[in-house]
């Protein structure tokens, strides 16, 4: 568990170097919700990085954007296909799991996808419910249920419901009856 105040100024670090190398990314984990409801404490924060056609993996790109700066360490798990960015400014240190995107997240990422919240680029409220609920429905966590549910019931008139998987959102408001009402109102507001 981190203070979100720390999670974000390492975000801001390293989109500062994403930036500066011209890669599209954006923030994404329940350092979104703590944001969102000014929560002191956060312990999740993922980095979506962009790769695309003509464009080397996501990785290799994250690796280059950071390489030499003394902030910042890389760790490469080929074995399990991670990539992990250590902020070490401060102590204890804020590792940042960086995840390419379409594996997690929108394929592209720009202003559709993307909002900026305190000058740091995080998946937009659809975006967030919909990778959100992707990883719920593979791991079933109650924290990814908890962020979720907190999103929609506040949020769910930004939702687009194009982006959200409607077995799986009627799969999770049957298991996650606090969100049902904000489900009702996001199907009402687009006809369904």
């Amino acid at each position: 568990m981190h203070e979100t105040r720390r999670l974000v100024e390492a975000a801001t670090a390293l989109s500062l170097l994403l930036r500066n190398a011209a890669i599209p990314h954006a923030f994404y984990g329940s350092v979104l919700t703590a944001v969102l409801a000014t929560t002191p404490w956060s312990d999740e924060i993922f980095c979506i990085v962009e790769g695309g056609q003509n464009q080397t993996h996501p990785f290799r790109r994250a690796r280059d954007a950071v390489a030499g700066n003394e902030d910042f360490t890389v760790t490469h798990s080929p074995w399990t296909n991670r990539l992990h960015v250590t902020y070490r400014r401060l102590i204890p240190s804020i590792e940042i799991e960086i995840l390419p995107a379409g594996e997690t997240g929108p394929r592209h990422l720009d202003t559709s996808t993307v909002m900026k919240i305190q000058g740091v680029p995080f998946l937009t409220v659809s975006e967030f419910v919909r990778a959100k609920l992707k990883t719920w429905v593979i791991r079933g966590s109650e924290r990814d249920a908890q962020d979720i549910s907190y999103v929609l019931v506040r949020y769910w008139n930004r939702v687009d419901i194009n982006r959200i998987t409607e077995q799986d959102m009627n799969l999770f408001v049957a298991r996650n009856a606090s969100a049902a009402p904000a489900w009702a109102a996001l199907k009402r507001k687009y006809g369904m």
